[in-house]
């Protein structure tokens, strides 16, 4: 099997129209389609939902369902906030910077940029709770080859011992990145 590339990726939503507007507004992101039904296709209960899909670029495509007879919606209270979350690639630093400077004007609370060697991000939350990163790709030529070459290992050792493996302390400060061979 050869995967062509992720159809959609679905989430819950505390109110569909909401949803669309916050993410049309603040991410400029077109609203595609909207499915609504009375029973769930694939398991035939009755459960009424909204299902609407907005284009996250290059073919990507975020979903959201409003459940309105379902019990509110929570998050995994067991997982940090900060784990789960939705990322977006932008352009440049000057598009994290313009996307941070609007999203502030509007009221929202946005943390970063953050640091992260091979990219830049900010964060903040939409209106159902979501945590979203928006990236700005900022790595030096060879650190993403030499981090796909390693990560076999860290994973192996990772899997041993769960502590964070050394193979890029560059990555975190340790260290300056020197590309193999060089």
């Amino acid at each position: 099997m050869e995967l062509k590339r992720i159809h959609h990726v679905a989430y819950r939503c505390r109110d569909a129209k909401e949803t669309v507007e916050f993410y049309q507004k603040h991410l400029n992101m077109d609203f595609q389609l909207a499915i609504a039904e009375d029973a769930v296709p694939s398991t035939g209960e009755p459960d009424p939902y909204m299902h609407v899909f907005l284009d996250a670029g290059n073919g990507n495509v975020l979903a959201f369902f409003e459940l309105p007879t379902q019990p509110a919606m929570g998050r995994d209270e067991q997982t940090p906030e900060w784990v789960q979350h939705i990322a977006f690639e932008v352009e440049n630093m000057d598009a994290l910077l313009a996307a941070k400077d609007s999203l502030e004007a509007a009221g929202i609370d946005v943390l970063g940029p953050t640091e992260h060697t091979i990219f830049k991000s900010i964060y903040f939350f939409d209106p159902n709770g979501h945590r979203l990163e928006l990236a700005a790709n900022t790595a030096k030529p060879g650190m993403l080859d030499e981090l796909k070459r390693v990560a076999p290992a860290m994973l192996e050792e990772w899997s041993k011992t769960k502590q964070a493996p050394k193979h890029a302390a560059w990555l975190h400060g340790e260290g300056e990145f020197t590309a193999p061979g060089e």
